[in-house]
């Protein structure tokens, strides 16, 4: 159960604007690391593929001007999911936020290691959506450095080591 909060509606597309994923989020509060949106299980998400509902809670962290989302899963959800995009962009009101998914991800199973995953769909959609070059390193140096920041307990930073479990801890 989510404390009241303000709805917020994320939509990501794709670098050509075709939508990626969109859902409604809850909006659970701000720290250092930057926004903190909780989504439980059940709620349906829309893609230009279709649509399905979230298999498990999580949080989302939508840091401050950063190419990077990161999502904390509740068990058995992979322990954090990391998207490369375009810098997060808030409407004023602060009710929508939309960004440009640039393929790339970090994933982190719970117990595992950090690995790269979506490297080919990345390297397809350079060519198809034409990404520019500063576009592209700007994606790789993402990626690098949340392989790096992702690591295991202990090794990585936060908010990846532990931060995002008081937040993931309010939806219950």
């Amino acid at each position: 159960m989510i404390a009241e909060s303000t709805s917020v509606l994320v939509d990501i597309r794709k670098y050509d604007g075709s939508l990626s994923a969109r859902w409604t989020a809850a909006r659970l509060g701000e720290d250092e690391h930057g926004v903190w949106l909780g989504t439980v299980q059940g709620v349906p998400v829309r893609s230009a593929t279709g649509g399905w509902t979230s298999r498990f809670g999580y949080v989302m962290l939508v840091p401050r001007g950063a190419w990077w989302t990161a999502t904390f899963c509740a068990d058995p959800g992979p322990e954090m999911y990391c998207d490369v995009c375009t810098a997060p962009e808030w409407e004023p009101d602060g009710t929508v936020l939309r960004m440009v998914d640039l393929d790339l991800d970090v994933v982190r199973p719970r117990g595992g290691e950090a690995r790269i995953e979506d490297e080919d769909e990345f390297v397809g959609h350079r060519v198809s959506y034409g990404y520019p070059q500063s576009v592209i390193n700007k994606a790789r140096q993402t990626c690098e450095w949340l392989m790096e920041a992702g690591r295991r307990d202990g090794d990585g930073a936060e908010p990846f080591a532990s931060a995002y479990r008081y937040w993931l801890g309010l939806i219950g």
